[in-house]
């Protein structure tokens, strides 16, 4: 009797404990949290229309300086890579045989005054005697030809003198413009000559004189760029500016920021064949003559006002091979993949022009560790958040929220 009292206990101590297994297998392993994301909270907004091109400085005028008469190069008179005012003696050609050729011309002069003055003084007289009868109307006749043929002699004379004067001034080769004037093309005790039809030769170039303030920076932007602005001027989500008001800001080769803006005055009617692309120029002040023609720039291009469109951090884009894409925290908790339309940036941000609506929750930083369909815990993703492996943020990720650069 005593041992059957002492198996009762231990058998309902064995049903107890495979009960508690057999519960334990129904309910399987305990569910994970839904992970942590940050988050930004888009709104639309107006941002400016800016295109990233590159572009190459030209002077806004540029003279060759050439001889206009032919002769020896006695002397240079300007210094290399100076500035120069228009009218400043740059370079003297020998002067002597034009002042001879003026001096013959000016003794032609008073040969053809002396000749008209005697055929006057006996045209003169003949009017006196023709009434008188002492000559005959025929003599009168020959007589004021020739006075006439002494003063056309006269004026073509006078001609001569002029041609001869300019001849020699042209001796003196002085700069057409203001501007800095370059590299001498010649020497002292070089033969230079003009440009005639005869020879068929060209005048030699001497130097070259630049305007460098302000100057020109070229560009180009391509035809579907410009169909894509249309598009989005016709759509009302862009408004484009002026061709006065548009302006360029110049990022020099060492990476900084030139410190003026210019602004866009010439935009071509045609399409280069060559490139597929239109011509554009801007107007860059250069005061202190910091930048030099010839030389490239990268340019960023406000060209008007994007409107209803969405900053998202360049951290929160991805892509695929079916396009850029962002993850967003619906309203019920689970994430959604949106795909986006983002071709330009402006700081740290992408620009989005389709594809968010406004309060959408895009996913910032934890992009690791979501899945499309499953749950999240999105919370604001901070300025100062780090985006680190394992945590919150995407490894190599921008800080979160940090601010872009042009203070957008």
């Amino acid at each position: 009797m005593k041992s059957t009292s002492l198996r009762t206990p231990l058998l309902c101590l064995g049903l107890l404990s495979l009960a508690a297994c057999g519960k334990g297998k129904e309910q399987g392993p305990p569910q994970m949290p839904p992970p942590e994301v940050g988050v930004v909270k888009v709104q639309p907004q107006s941002e400016p229309l800016r295109k990233s091109l590159v572009g190459r400085l030209s002077p806004y005028r540029s003279a060759d300086v050439r001889a206009r008469v032919s002769g020896v190069v006695l002397k240079r008179v300007y210094k290399e890579g100076t500035d120069v005012k228009a009218g400043q003696l740059l370079f003297q050609i020998d002067p002597a045989p034009y002042q001879a050729a003026l001096n013959s011309a000016q003794a032609a002069l008073a040969s053809a005054k002396a000749t008209y003055t005697n055929a006057h003084v006996v045209a003169e007289r003949d009017r006196s005697l023709v009434p008188k009868g002492y000559i005959s109307r025929a003599q009168l006749d020959a007589d004021e030809a020739a006075e006439r043929s002494a003063a056309a002699g006269v004026q073509q004379a006078q001609a001569a003198v002029v041609t001869a004067k300019v001849n020699l001034s042209y001796t003196n080769v002085t700069a057409p413009i203001d501007g800095r004037a370059g590299q001498q093309q010649v020497t002292e005790g070089a033969i230079v000559g003009n440009s005639t039809a005869d020879t068929g030769s060209n005048a030699t170039l001497l130097t070259t004189v630049d305007q460098l303030d302000p100057l020109y920076v070229n560009f180009t932007m391509s035809v579907s760029d410009l169909d894509q602005l249309r598009r989005a001027q016709a759509s009302g989500n862009v408004t484009l500016q002026q061709q006065n008001k548009a302006t360029v800001e110049v990022t020099l080769p060492d990476g900084s920021v030139y410190g003026q803006q210019g602004t866009l005055d010439f935009s071509d009617t045609t399409v280069n064949p060559a490139t597929g692309a239109v011509n554009l120029r801007a107007l860059l002040p250069n005061a202190d003559r910091t930048l030099l023609p010839g030389q490239y720039v990268t340019i960023s291009a406000n060209l008007g006002e994007q409107h209803n469109v969405f900053l998202v951090p360049q951290a929160a884009l991805l892509r695929d091979t079916a396009g850029a894409y962002t993850m967003v925290v619906g309203a019920d908790g689970k994430v959604v993949r949106k795909n986006v339309t983002a071709n330009d940036t402006t700081g740290s941000n992408w620009i989005v022009t389709k594809g968010l609506q406004a309060g959408d929750q895009v996913v910032v930083s934890g992009l690791q560790r979501v899945k499309e369909g499953a749950p999240a815990k999105a919370s604001p993703w901070q300025p100062d958040q780090q985006a680190a492996p394992g945590g919150a943020g995407m490894p190599g990720a921008p800080q979160a929220g940090a601010k872009p650069a042009g203070g957008k």
